[in-house]
């Protein structure tokens, strides 16, 4: 219990919050407690939609963030919250709309409470730009993790090794991801393609750079090593997981849609998704689960790249997100319960990697 209370009691506290300001919301604009009701558990069911499908994001964050000190760390739970919880949930579909229809901040508000069909369809229209961007993040990011030539540790040892010694090859991963956008260009509308394919890229350049911005501080450390120290693991892996969570929300905000038009319902019920999964990620961090179980972080990198091709997929064709949020559970379940087993069989080295 004091376990939970001490990684997730803001996480709770704050649900209780989102959950009373629903209940008030319910009844202020139904009126009535059948109204209410139906209003709280459809922001409990997009919370818990947003948790299932985020928790690979938590134990790759926590892969980022087990490399910075705890000043960052805490840093990211608190200043990345606004980030994640108002920037992404609240202004980030509404600065869709706004663009999209040419309006001001004022009527973009006014149109997703009084019209929230329209609001609805008009986010809906977007979803081939942020397909291609978030996509083409996410699939990067998990290539990045196998394309690695210094990488010993294997899960699925027949694919993860070959991918090692690619990484022999300059900019594959770029090359395999460019491959992929201009397929699934093929198969859309020319007007839908270029926007597909410049989202793509402004994704992939979005990525580059800030790796770059990570590298810059990386080289920082090697002439002031003390100072740089500290800004290479705070501020790099700090921008870097603030990306990645946008890259993450996108599908969730979308997929939101097929639940609730209304911006505050939606707002409400996936704010409180993304802040357990900020407490999950300290947790693993704290824990030391990923030391512990040496394959987890494998299956997380490997949904990241599933979660990035359906994405990209999701230009041309509809995938429910239940089959997202499966597929990703299963890859880490199946990675999980490999790291059980190898632990049981050298409980030497298992006893190394936990301390």
């Amino acid at each position: 219990m004091a376990t939970l209370v001490r990684y997730y009691g803001f996480a709770i506290a704050f649900t209780l919050v989102c959950l009373a300001l629903a209940a008030w919301y319910g009844w202020m604009s139904t009126g009535s407690i059948g109204g209410t009701a139906s209003l709280l558990w459809i922001v409990l069911v997009l919370s818990v939609l947003e948790i299932s499908l985020s928790f690979d994001n938590a134990v790759v964050n926590a892969s980022v963030l087990k490399e910075m000190d705890e000043v960052w760390q805490q840093r990211f739970l608190t200043w990345g919250i606004a980030f994640a919880v108002f920037g992404m949930r609240v202004v980030f579909p509404l600065a869709i709309v706004a663009i999209a229809a040419g309006l001001g901040p004022i009527e973009t508000i006014n149109l997703s409470l009084n019209q929230p069909d329209e609001y609805e369809r008009m986010v809906s229209s977007a979803h081939v730009g942020i397909a291609g961007f978030g996509g083409a993040f996410l699939v990067m990011v998990g290539l990045k993790f196998f394309f690695d030539l210094e990488k010993d540790i294997h899960w699925i040892r027949w694919i993860e090794e070959q991918l090692s010694k690619f990484a022999a090859l300059p900019a594959a991963e770029i090359a395999i991801l460019l491959l992929a956008l201009w397929g699934i260009s093929e198969l859309l509308e020319p007007a839908e393609a270029l926007t597909f394919l410049i989202a793509g890229i402004l994704g992939l350049v979005t990525f580059i750079a800030v790796e770059g911005i990570s590298a810059m501080l990386e080289m920082k450390e090697e002439s002031h090593r003390l100072q740089g120290s500290v800004m290479r693991s705070g501020l790099g892996g700090f921008l870097y997981l603030n990306v990645l969570d946008a890259s993450f929300s996108f599908d969730g905000v979308i997929g939101a849609f097929a639940l609730s038009n209304n911006m505050i319902v939606i707002a409400l019920g996936l704010s409180i998704g993304a802040m357990f999964v900020r407490s999950m990620t300290i947790h693993l961090v704290r824990k030391g689960t990923l030391a512990a179980y040496r394959f987890l972080e494998h299956g997380a990198f490997w949904a990241i790249i599933v979660l990035g091709v359906i994405m990209l997929l999701t230009a041309k064709f509809h995938i429910p997100e239940t089959i997202t949020g499966l597929i990703g559970a299963i890859l880490i379940g199946l990675s999980l319960a490999w790291s059980v087993r190898y632990n049981r069989r050298h409980p030497d080295d298992a006893g190394e990697l936990a301390g």
